[in-house]
């Protein structure tokens, strides 16, 4: 596949949406047009990935209209560090990507401030007594003190840039001990993950795994096994814990088993009935990164086989984009839940996200951006 090539109508097509998504932050196309979550939500967990995705551009190629969009998208959000109450673990996925990637490529003291203020916010969520940090805030009345989800593994590397910034461990030591309880209470010996655990947040003790946005508890949302394979990769790259590597490991040869026997695409769930069939191909672009990730960490075969495996995926997932300048949205057959049809088979911010980073670190012009 030339990837070059590839890269090209990445960019004419990103191009084409700076000029009609100016003002907005995109989530998830519907008929051929993002919608603009800063009208619907402000604080939308998604919120960051829009500048994450013009950040990696303006590393790639330097085309200032990939600045000043990421810089435009970070600068709206600084109404959600003000209102406070919507805000909760995904503080990672907003801010990392915007405000901690602005400074790491520009060394803008503002995006620094803006991302030590939500690095503080993420370990203010800890729980020293359960060893956790809480995912959600109430929700519909229901009680989510002791919730943990597998998500919140790619928000560690928030704290990890504060603790760098700043020279402080603690907020390393919350990432690690969260890590070790997403191993404990999340992560099954195959290297299936559970989404949701609901824990006794006075001792840590697993109460319940609910089914969360895949199909049934006790099954296997395949989002959900990207979030621990390229999770616990980064958390690896960040200590050098062992621990972590091999967890890593664990969750990547549970993915790979079962994308290979779709031709490298992902379904929505792995354990959901064979019909109907859902598809999520962000989880294949996000395990993919995780994939090459892992393949800069180890040596000879293990290399060869992530780095093969996480190529394939891409080269399936190329298939499943559409590069129409005049159309919003990448990676197609992208599913936000299984079965919740709003958002099943479309194309999502976070598809788009993973698919360009992961072409980016075939091409060698990736940012790291975690």
């Amino acid at each position: 596949m030339n990837w070059e090539e590839i890269y090209d109508k990445l960019w004419t097509k990103l191009q084409a949406e700076c000029r009609r998504n100016k003002g907005r932050i995109p989530y998830i196309v519907r008929d051929s047009a993002y919608n603009d979550m800063l009208k619907e939500n402000p604080s939308w967990w998604t919120n960051g990935f829009w500048a994450g995705l013009m950040w990696q551009m303006y590393h790639a190629g330097g085309d200032p209209v990939f600045l000043e969009t990421a810089r435009e998208s970070e600068a709206v959000m600084d109404q959600i560090l003000e209102e406070f109450m919507g805000l909760h673990h995904d503080v990672g996925f907003q801010f990392l990507l915007s405000s901690a990637a602005n400074y790491r490529l520009t060394k803008d003291e503002r995006a620094r401030v803006r991302a030590l203020h939500a690095a503080t916010l993420l370990a203010g969520r800890f729980n020293p007594a359960g060893g956790f940090i809480r995912a959600w805030n109430k929700k519909n009345g229901v009680d989510m003190t002791g919730w943990i989800i597998i998500d919140c593994l790619m928000n560690l590397p928030l704290l990890y840039f504060a603790a760098e910034e700043l020279n402080d461990p603690r907020f390393s030591e919350i990432a690690n001990c969260h890590a070790d309880t997403a191993m404990r209470a999340l992560q099954r010996p195959d290297g299936s993950c559970a989404h949701i655990a609901i824990l006794d947040p006075l001792t840590g003790q697993v109460l319940e795994t609910p089914a969360g946005q895949g199909y049934a508890a006790g099954s296997s949302w395949s989002r959900g096994q990207a979030w621990a394979l390229y999770g616990f990769a980064l958390a690896y790259a960040h200590t050098g814990k062992e621990a972590y590597l091999d967890a890593a490991k664990r969750t990547a040869h549970y993915f790979i088993a079962n994308v290979t026997l779709q031709g490298g695409l992902s379904l929505s769930d792995f354990r959901a009935p064979a019909e109907p069939v859902y598809w999520d191909t962000s989880a294949a672009a996000c395990a993919a990164c995780g994939l090459l990730e892992l393949a800069k960490q180890v040596p000879g075969g293990e290399k060869r086989l992530y780095q093969s495996h996480g190529i394939r995926m891409v080269e399936a997932l190329t298939a499943q984009c559409s590069f129409d300048p005049e159309t919003d949205g990448i990676l197609t057959n992208a599913t936000a839940a299984y079965g919740r049809k709003e958002d099943m088979h479309a194309s999502i911010i976070y598809g788009d996200y993973f698919y360009a980073e992961a072409l980016l670190r075939i091409l060698g012009k990736h940012f790291f951006i975690w």
